[in-house]
C-alpha cells in the first residue's frame, strides 16, 4: 500500500460522518441515503457488508435491494455485500426500497460504496514450465490474499504493455511484469501497483511423432531394421524408448516383422521419453508417442459364397435374392466391411455395399433386376475390406463367386418310353430315350399303372444321362402276370425342383414265376476237404436254373448262387470247398431259384438240408526223432504213438501201412490216425534213427597175456580202441555179462561190445577174442622145479606139479622114470600134473609108484633152451 493511499485513510471522521448524515432531517421508510468508502477492500471483514445497517433513520425492514451497477457482489435477497467479489475499483450504488408502506414519504433509500482500487500482493514464487506455452500472469498472486482487481493493465520489465496471458514456449529465466490499477481519488491519488517475477524453466522436447501405417503381411521386408527416430521431429537426443519389440531403454530400432510374427496385427505405440529431471524440477519429462500400425492382410482364400436362391422360370417375377459369404481357413474378425462385386448377365453390374461379419458369415440382400431370364448368372465378390482399416494390406479375394440358376421347367416332348419283360413280384425296368429337352441329373416323376395291373400317383426317380434316363417300377406293383400300361403325367427336376404336367406312355410285359413247391436239397456226411455234393431235386420243367442257398451252423456263408443243368426235374452241384472250412453239422438253406431263361424268380421257403463235415483227425503228435539202437532190432511196433487207429506209411502219398514186423532203419516214416467216421488225419513225418556202435577193435596181440599176472576183463579191455566202454560176455547169445574184475581163462573166448557215451547204444556187432595166457618173459619169473611130493590124499602137495610152466614154456613136454629107467609119466601143458602112478606101462604092478627116488626130464621147446633132468622124492 502507497503512503499517498495511507494517507488518505487520515482523513478526519467527522468528515465522513458528515458525508452519510440525510439530507432531510424527517423520517423516511426506506431510511435515509448512507456511503461507505472501503479503501482496504482485501480485508477479510469486507467479504460481508450489510447495507441495511448503513442505512440512517429508521428505515423499514422487509424491502428490497438492488445492484444499480451490477457490480455482482450483492445478494440481494439478504442485502449482503461481498466487497471482495467486486473486481474493479470505483463507486457503486445499492438501492433499497420498501413497498406499499403505509404513510411513507419517501419509500426508496441508496447506499453508495466506494471501493479502492487494489493491485494484489504478488505470490512468492512464480516458476511456470515453457510447455504450457502461455502463462496467465494473474497467477502469479498470492493465492492467500485476494486477487488483484481485473481492471489493471500488464507491462513487462521494458515498459511493454503486454496482455494477462504471455507466450513463454521456448523462453527460459526469471521475467518481471508490471501490474498497475487505475486510481480511485477517494482512497488514493495515485494508482496502485504491483511487480512480479516469473521464472520459466524450459521443458524438455520430446519431438513431433508420426503415424506408419503398413501391412503387417506382405510390406514389412524393408522394416526389419527401422530407427524409431525417423518418425520423430524436433526432437532432443538422449531420450529413452519403450515399447513391443525394444530390447533397452537406450533401443531405437526395431524389427516390424518379428513384432508382427510374434504379436499379430494391431496398432503399437513406441514413446520417446526426455527427461526433465535433476536440473529442472518444475517441468515434468516429455513424451512424443509414435503410432506404428500394422495391418493383417485377410486371406479370403477358400471362403464360400451362397445367393439365396436358384429359382425356376415361373417364379422370375416374384423372386428375392440374398447372398451369404462364409469365411475360409482364416479367421475374419467381426466388424463392418465393403464388399465390392460384380454380377454377369444382360442386367449386370457392380456394386460396393457396407456389411457386418459376425462368427465369420455376413448376409446380404441382391437385387432381382439382375435376374430376369432363364440362364446361369455369375455373382464375384472382387473386394473385402474392413470399413475400420487404414488399407495397408490389399486383402486377398480369389474364386469368391457363385452361379446362380434360373432354372427352366422340365419337359418329356418327343421323349420315347420302353420297358423290359419282367417276373411277377419283381422290379420293373423302365428306360425313357429321346429326352431332348431335359438336362443331365436326377429328376422325380409320378405315374399310373393300367392294363393286368393298376395302380395310380406312383413316383420314381431317375437319372438323365445323355437324353436317356430308367428307373423301376417295384415289385409290390407287378404281381400278376400279363400286359400292364404305363403313363408318366408329371416330372420334377430333384436338382431345381421345378416341375411340371406331361404325357408319356409304355407297356409293361410281367413273366411268371417258377413252381417251387416240390423243390428239395439232400447232402450226404463227409470227411472234411472231401467234395460235398449237392443234389436238388422237384425243379419241375426248369431246363436251366439258378439256384442260391446259404450256410449255417458250423459253416456260415453270404449268399452263393449255382447254375444247375435241370435234367427230369433234377440236378446237382459241389458246394465249394472254401465255404466249408469247419467241422461239425453244417445246414445248407436254399433261398432262391431262377428260371435262368426268363430269368423269373422266387423265394424258397423251408428247403434245407443239415449234413456233417466229419473232422479229420489232427495229425499225430510224435516224439521225433525216434531213436533206436541197432542191436535191439526195433521195428514198426515198437514206435510211437500206437493203438489200432494209427497206421505207419514209408510215404506221405502211400496207402498201404507198414507192417507190424517192419524192421526198422534210418529213414524217415509217416503216421496217420484214422477217425471211428472213417476220416484220416495228414501225415506226420517221423524221422527214424537207428544208432549202431562200431564193434571193439583189438589191439595187435592183445590176445596174448601172460597167466603169471593174473591178467583180467579190465586187462582185456584195455587192449581195444574202446578201453574205458567196452562190454565182454562169455558167450555170443545169452551170455553173462564179466565184471572187469573177471580173471582171463587160457584159450576162453570172449565177445566183446562196445557202448555209446553219446546214443547210449550197444554195438550190433561184436569183438570175438581167444585169450592166450602164454605170453610170459621167462627174465621176469622165477622158475623151480619141486624136489619132491606126498601123494596120501591130504589135499597137501598130493601130485607133482611145476609151478608156472604152462606159462612160461607152453610147449614143453615132461618124462618121469623110476631107478630102473622105466617111464613113468608122460605130461606136457594138458597134463602137468603126476599123482604118484604109473601112466604109461600097463604091467607094471598096480600102478601105484613106491616111494623113493624118481627121475624127470623136461623138454622146455622154447628159445632153444636144452631140456633139463633131475630127480624127484616121492613119499607117501
Amino acid at each position: 500500500m502507497t503512503k499517498n493511499y495511507v494517507k488518505f485513510l487520515q482523513i478526519p471522521l467527522f468528515f465522513v460522518f458528515l458525508l452519510i448524515l440525510p439530507s432531510k432531517i424527517y423520517a423516511q421508510c426506506a431510511g435515509d441515503d448512507a456511503q461507505k468508502v472501503i479503501c482496504d477492500i482485501y480485508n477479510p471483514v469486507y467479504k460481508s457488508i450489510s447495507l441495511f445497517s448503513l442505512l440512517g433513520g429508521t428505515p423499514t425492514p422487509g424491502g428490497t435491494w438492488t445492484d444499480d451497477d451490477n457490480s455482482k457482489g450483492l445478494n440481494t435477497a439478504t442485502g449482503e455485500l461481498n466487497g471482495q467479489l467486486i473486481r474493479k475499483g470505483g463507486v457503486y450504488h445499492y438501492t433499497y426500497t420498501v413497498a406499499n408502506a403505509a404513510g411513507c414519504i419517501d419509500d426508496k433509500a441508496v447506499v453508495t460504496i466506494t471501493i479502492g482500487a487494489y493491485a494484489g500482493v504478488p505470490a512468492p514464487f512464480a516458476t511456470v514450465c515453457s510447455s504450457k506455452k502461455t502463462f496467465n500472469l494473474f497467477t502469479a498472486f498470492n493465492s492467500t490474499v485476494m486477487g488483484p482487481h481485473s481492471n489493471g493493465t500488464w507491462k513487462d520489465s521494458k515498459g511493454k504493455a503486454v496482455g494477462s496471458t504471455i507466450p513463454i514456449a521456448g523462453l527460459e529465466g526469471s521475467f518481471q511484469f508490471t501490474y498497475t490499477v487505475p486510481v480511485v481519488i477517494a482512497c488514493s491519488p495515485i494508482a496502485p501497483t504491483s511487480t512480479i517475477t516469473v521464472t520459466i524453466f524450459r521443458a524438455p522436447e520430446a519431438g513431433e511423432g508420426q503415424e506408419l501405417v503398413l501391412c503387417g503381411t506382405t510390406g514389412l521386408a524393408g522394416y526389419t531394421d527401422l530407427d524409431l527416430h525417423t518418425l520423430l521431429s524436433n526432437e532432443e537426443s538422449g531420450g529413452e524408448w519403450r515399447g513391443v519389440g525394444l530390447t533397452s531403454l537406450q533401443d531405437n530400432t526395431i524389427n516390424l516383422q518379428e513384432v508382427f510374427d510374434n504379436n499379430g496385427a494391431g496398432t503399437y505405440n513406441y514413446t520417446y521419453t526426455v527427461l526433465a529431471y535433476p536440473n529442472n524440477i518444475i517441468c515434468p519429462d516429455e513424451t512424443s508417442v509414435i503410432s506404428i500400425v500394422l495391418e493383417k492382410q485377410l486371406d479370403f482364400t477358400g471362403a464360400k459364397l451362397v445367393i439365396e436362391s436358384d429359382i425356376c422360370e415361373d417364379k422370375i417375377t416374384t423372386a428375392v435374392y440374398s447372398a451369404k459369404i462364409t469365411q475360409g481357413p482364416q479367421v475374419i474378425p467381426d466388424g463392418e466391411y465393403e464388399i465390392t462385386f460384380v454380377v454377369s448377365g444382360p442386367n449386370g453390374g457392380t456394386e460396393t455395399i457396407k456389411v457386418n461379419f459376425v462368427n465369420g458369415e455376413v448376409s446380404f440382400p441382391i437385387k432381382s433386376s439382375y435376374f430376369t431370364q432363364v440362364g446361369t448368372f455369375r455373382m464375384t465378390v472382387t473386394n473385402i475390406i474392413s470399413t475400420i482399416s487404414r488399407k495397408a494390406c490389399a486383402n486377398i479375394v480369389s474364386d469368391l463367386f457363385y452361379d446362380l440358376k434360373i432354372n427352366p421347367l422340365p419337359c418329356l416332348d418327343n421323349a420315347v418310353l420302353t420297358s423290359s419283360p419282367t417276373c411277377q413280384n419283381k422290379d420293373a425296368s423302365v428306360d425313357i430315350s429321346n429326352i431332348v429337352q431335359l438336362v443331365n441329373g436326377p429328376y422325380t416323376i409320378i405315374y399310373n399303372l393300367s392294363g393286368d395291373n393298376t395302380a395310380a400317383g406312383q413316383t420314381a426317380n431317375f437319372l438323365v444321362a445323355d437324353g436317356k434316363a430308367n428307373f423301376k417300377i417295384p415289385a409290390a406293383l407287378n404281381i400278376k402276370s400279363g400286359v400292364s400300361k404305363i403313363t408318366i403325367i408329371r416330372i420334377t427336376n430333384a436338382v431345381t425342383g421345378c416341375t411340371n404336367n406331361v404325357f408319356l406312355q409304355g407297356d409293361l410285359i410281367i413273366n411268371p414265376l417258377p413252381n417251387a413247391v416240390t423243390v428239395k436239397i439232400q447232402i450226404e456226411n463227409v470227411c472234411f476237404n472231401d467234395p460235398v455234393p449237392a443234389v436238388v431235386s422237384g425243379l419241375g420243367n426248369l431246363t436251366d436254373a439258378v439256384l442260391s442257398y446259404t450256410l449255417s451252423d458250423s459253416n456260415t456263408s453270404t449268399l452263393q448262387t449255382v447254375a444247375l443243368k435241370v435234367v427230369n426235374g433234377n440236378a446237382s452241384f459241389i458246394i465249394p470247398a472254401g465255404l466249408l472250412v469247419n467241422t461239425g453239422s453244417t445246414t445248407i438253406l436254399a433261398s432262391n431259384l431262377m428260371n435262368a431263361v426268363t430269368f423269373c424268380d422266387i423265394n424258397l421257403s423251408n428247403i434245407f438240408d443239415t449234413f456233417i463235415i466229419n473232422p479229420i483227425p489232427a495229425a499225430p503228435t510224435v516224439n521225433n526223432p525216434q531213436t533206436f539202437c541197432k542191436v535191439d532190432g526195433a521195428t514198426i511196433a515198437n514206435l510211437s504213438p500206437r493203438g489200432s487207429q494209427y497206421k505207419w506209411y514209408n510215404s506221405a502219398a502211400a496207402t498201404t501201412p507198414l507192417a507190424d514186423t517192419y524192421l526198422l532203419k534210418s529213414e524217415s516214416l509217416y503216421v496217420r490216425e484214422t477217425s471211428a467216421a472213417n476220416c484220416t488225419s495228414a501225415p506226420t513225418t517221423v524221422s527214424i534213427v537207428i544208432n549202431d556202435t562200431p564193434a571193439p577193435v583189438l589191439n595187435p596181440g592183445g590176445a596174448d597175456f601172460c597167466g603169471l599176472k593174473n591178467p583180467t576183463i579190465s586187462d582185456l579191455s584195455k587192449v581195444t580202441n574202446v578201453s574205458s566202454t567196452v562190454t565182454w560176455y562169455d558167450a555170443k547169445e545169452n551170455g553173462n555179462l564179466l565184471k572187469s574184475t573177471t580173471l582171463l581163462v587160457h584159450n576162453a573166448v570172449y565177445y566183446g561190445y562196445d557202448l555209446s557215451t553219446v546214443t547210449d547204444c550197444i554195438s550190433d556187432n561184436y569183438l570175438e577174442v581167444a585169450v592166450s595166457l602164454k605170453d610170459c618173459d621167462v627174465a621176469e619169473f622165477d622158475f623151480f622145479i619141486p624136489d619132491g611130493f606126498s601123494p596120501n590124499g591130504d589135499n597137501v602137495n598130493d601130485t607133482f606139479r611145476i609151478p608156472d610152466i604152462e606159462f612160461l614154456y607152453p610147449d614143453y613136454s615132461l618124462e618121469i622114470f623110476n631107478r630102473y629107467g622105466n617111464v613113468m609119466f608122460k605130461g606136457n601143458i594138458n597134463k602137468p600134473n603126476w599123482d604118484g602112478r604109473n601112466s604109461e606101462s600097463a604091467g607094471f604092478g598096480d600102478g601105484i609108484a613106491a616111494n623113493g627116488v624118481y627121475f624127470y626130464i623136461i623138454n622146455f621147446n622154447k628159445d632153444n633152451k636144452p631140456p633139463k633132468q633131475g630127480r624127484l622124492y616121492l613119499n607117501r
